[in-house]
C-alpha cells in the first residue's frame, strides 16, 4: 500500500519515461542517420566531396545550435509552467520562444548567404580547391534550411515539454525517407553531386517545419501565442537560460571549428578519417544525447512543482539508464568496426585511422560520457546554467583546445591527439558535474527560478 502511494506521488511512472525516451532515441538515431546518409551517398564522389560536407556541417553545428540554445532555454520555461499547471504562461513562452528563435535564424541565415567563402577561408585557411569548391556549395544550400530547422526544433522542444517526444520522432522519421530518396534524385538520378545532397536536405527540414507547425497548432494540450509582440518579462525568462546555453555551446562549438581547421592542416587523409569517425560516433552517444534532453522535461517539470527531491532520484534513475544503453550499443558495434567502415569506400590508410579513432572512442564513451553530458541538461533545467556554462567553457579551452594542441603537435601525435584531448575534456565536466548534483547547490537556483 505504501509502495502504491509513493508510484501515485512520483511526477512520472515508468511507462511515462518510456514513452518519453524511446522516441527520443528513435529520433536521434534518425538525426544522425540522416547525416550518414549523406555522407556514405556523397562519398560516391570522392573523399574531397566527404571533406567538403564535413568542414561545412562543422560550421552549421556553431551557427545552429545558437537558435538550439534558445528552443532549450524555451522549452525549460515551458516545462517549469507545465510543473505548475500554468497553461497560459506557457503559451506565452512558446510564442515568445518562436519570435525569438525566427529572428536570430534569420540572420545567420543572411550572415551564411552574403559571407559563404569569406567565412570558409577565415576557418580553414588554404585548403585544397576541389574541397573548397564542394564547400562553398553545400554551406549555400545548408544555410537556406536555417529558420526551417530553427521552427522544427522550437516545436520538437514544446511537444518534448509536454512529455511528447513522439511526434517529432514521426515527422523525423518521414523526413529521412525524404531525404534518401531525394538524394537517390539529384545524386544520382541527376548527377548533381553535393548540391543534390544539400538541395534533399534542405526539402526534407522544410517538410519538417511546416508539419510541426501544424499539428502544434492542432494540439489540445499545447497552446501557443502566436505573437509579434515582445514580453520583456517571457523573453527574459527564456533568455536567462538561452543565452548561457547558446554562449557554451557557441564557445564550445567555435573550439571545435579551430580543431578542425588543425585538422586540416594534416591532409585529406586526417580530414575524411575525421569524419567518417565523427560519423559513426555519433551513432555510439545516441541513448545518452536522447535521454539528457528526456532530463529537460522531467526536471524541469518537477522543479516547475517544487518537488526538488524527486528532480534529483530522475537524475540518477536517467544517468543509470544511459550507462545500460551505451555499455549495451558501444559493446555491439566494437566488433563491426572494420566492416562499417569499408562502406564508406575510403583508402586503406584512411580506413585504419578512423577505426582507430572509433575504438577509442567506444570505450571512452562507455565510461564517462553520461556523466559530462546527461547531467548538465538536468543542470540547466532546474536553472543552474551559468555554473554548466563557466565548467563547459574552462574545460573545453584549457583540455580540448590547448592540450589538443600540445598532443597533436608537440606529441606527435596529430588526429590521435586531438581525440585524446577531447575525453579528458569529457572526464572534467563529469567531475565537476557529478559533484555540484551531489552537493545540492543547484536547489538554490532552482527555487530562485521559480520566483
Amino acid at each position: 500500500m505504501n509502495q502504491k502511494t509513493e508510484e501515485d506521488r512520483n511526477l512520472f511512472t515508468r511507462k511515462q519515461l518510456r514513452k518519453l525516451i524511446f522516441p527520443l532515441v528513435i529520433e536521434q538515431f534518425l538525426a544522425v542517420a540522416m547525416g550518414m546518409t549523406d555522407t556514405l551517398m556523397v562519398a560516391v564522389i570522392g573523399e574531397a566531396a566527404v571533406s567538403g560536407v564535413s568542414i561545412v556541417d562543422t560550421i552549421n553545428i556553431l551557427l545552429i545550435g545558437l537558435f538550439g540554445a534558445m528552443a532549450a532555454g524555451g522549452s525549460v520555461v515551458a516545462a517549469q509552467y507545465i510543473g505548475r499547471k500554468d497553461e497560459k504562461n506557457v503559451a506565452k513562452a512558446a510564442g515568445q520562444l518562436f519570435l525569438a528563435v525566427g529572428g536570430l535564424s534569420l540572420i545567420l541565415m543572411a550572415i551564411a548567404l552574403i559571407f559563404n567563402e569569406p567565412l570558409l577561408r577565415l576557418v580553414y585557411g588554404n585548403i585544397s580547391q576541389d574541397v573548397m569548391d564542394n564547400a562553398k556549395v553545400y554551406f549555400f544550400l545548408s544555410a537556406l534550411s536555417y529558420p526551417f530547422l530553427a521552427f522544427y526544433n522550437s516545436s520538437a522542444a514544446l511537444f518534448r515539454s509536454v512529455g511528447n517526444s513522439g511526434v517529432s520522432m514521426r515527422v523525423s522519421l518521414i523526413a529521412n525517407v525524404m531525404n534518401i530518396v531525394g538524394n537517390f534524385i539529384f545524386i544520382f538520378g541527376l548527377h548533381m553531386g553535393v548540391a543534390g545532397s544539400g538541395i534533399s536536405t534542405l526539402i526534407s527540414r522544410i517538410f519538417c517545419a511546416v508539419i510541426m507547425l501544424v499539428l502544434l497548432k492542432r494540439h489540445a494540450g499545447l497552446s501557443v501565442d502566436f505573437t509579434l509582440k515582445v514580453d520583456k518579462g517571457m523573453l527574459r525568462r527564456i533568455l536567462n537560460i538561452g543565452v548561457p546555453n547558446g554562449v557554451e555551446n557557441s564557445i564550445f562549438q567555435l573550439g571545435k571549428l579551430l580543431l578542425s581547421s588543425l585538422i586540416s592542416s594534416f591532409g585529406t587523409v586526417a580530414i575524411a578519417a575525421n569524419a567518417v569517425a565523427s560519423t559513426i560516433c555519433g551513432l555510439e552517444t545516441i541513448p545518452a544525447t536522447a535521454i539528457g534532453i528526456a532530463m529537460v522535461t522531467v526536471v524541469g517539470q518537477c522543479v516547475g512543482a517544487r518537488e526538488l527531491d524527486q528532480a534529483k532520484k530522475y537524475m540518477g534513475r536517467l544517468l543509470k539508464i544511459a550507462y545500460l544503453c551505451l555499455i549495451v550499443l558501444n559493446l555491439s558495434i566494437i566488433p563491426f568496426l572494420n566492416g562499417i567502415t569499408a562502406l564508406f569506400q575510403l583508402s586503406p590508410e584512411t580506413s585504419a585511422l578512423a577505426v582507430k579513432l572509433m575504438l577509442y572512442h567506444s570505450i571512452c564513451c562507455m565510461l564517462i560520457h553520461p556523466l559530462a553530458f546527461c547531467l548538465t541538461n538536468g543542470l540547466r533545467a532546474a536553472g543552474d546554467v551559468r555554473f554548466t556554462m563557466v565548467v563547459s567553457i574552462c574545460s573545453m579551452w584549457i583540455c580540448r583546445i590547448v592540450l589538443a594542441y600540445f598532443l597533436s603537435l608537440h606529441l606527435g601525435l596529430g588526429l590521435m591527439g586531438i581525440w585524446i584531448a577531447m575525453t579528458i575534456d569529457w572526464l572534467v565536466r563529469a567531475i565537476f558535474f557529478s559533484s555540484r548534483v551531489l552537493g545540492g547547490k543547484w536547489k538554490r537556483f532552482a527555487l530562485r527560478s521559480l520566483n
